[in-house]
């Protein structure tokens, strides 16, 4: 039994209305989802380049305060990339002091998101490890933050095509 609306509305248009206000948290998630595919495979030739002494999972368990336990740091890793910093972007993109673009605010955001990761993620790797450990992991975020604007930008429509801004070649003259 469907409970009439005492609002005057259709529901077409509450149906509407929901669906719109959804299509933001959404289009988040699937960038952050596409983020961090990016994101695995740059971790994924940190692990290579270091014979796989860093431990990109236990990395994340230590940022989380669980070190050594790599389910922790895996389930860790697709919960906060998938979910709760798309979300958290999604939060305080308006925020975020650079471009309009949703791409370069979302790598703004990373870094962000960066620099607690290489301080509290790092445990006991030092010396040149540590550099290569730095330079991939910043690699890595800004690239998911990247991606994460770029897809969430293009599925909103705050990102216009390359095509669209291209000013032809007759109206420049």
């Amino acid at each position: 039994m469907q409970t009439p609306r005492t609002d005057g509305g259709s529901d077409e248009g509450y149906l509407e209305y929901a669906l719109r206000n959804l299509r933001h948290p959404i289009s988040a998630i699937a960038g952050g989802v596409a983020g961090m595919a990016v994101m695995s495979v740059l971790l994924l030739l940190l692990e290579v380049e270091t014979r796989e002494q860093i431990g990109v999972f236990d990395a994340v368990a230590r940022f989380a305060g669980q070190p050594g336990n790599i389910f922790v740091g895996f389930v860790l890793f697709v919960l906060a990339g998938g979910i709760a910093w798309p979300l958290l972007f999604l939060a305080l993109e308006d925020y975020i002091p650079t471009s309009p673009d949703p791409a370069t605010r979302g790598a703004v955001f990373a870094v962000v998101l960066w620099v607690p990761f290489v301080v509290l993620g790092r445990g006991d790797i030092g010396g040149a490890l540590l550099v290569i450990y730095a330079i991939f992991t910043l690699i890595s975020h800004l690239a998911y933050g990247f991606v994460l604007g770029a897809v969430y930008g293009r599925l909103t429509g705050t990102t216009r095509s390359r095509f669209e801004e291209t000013p032809s070649v007759e109206s420049s003259r």
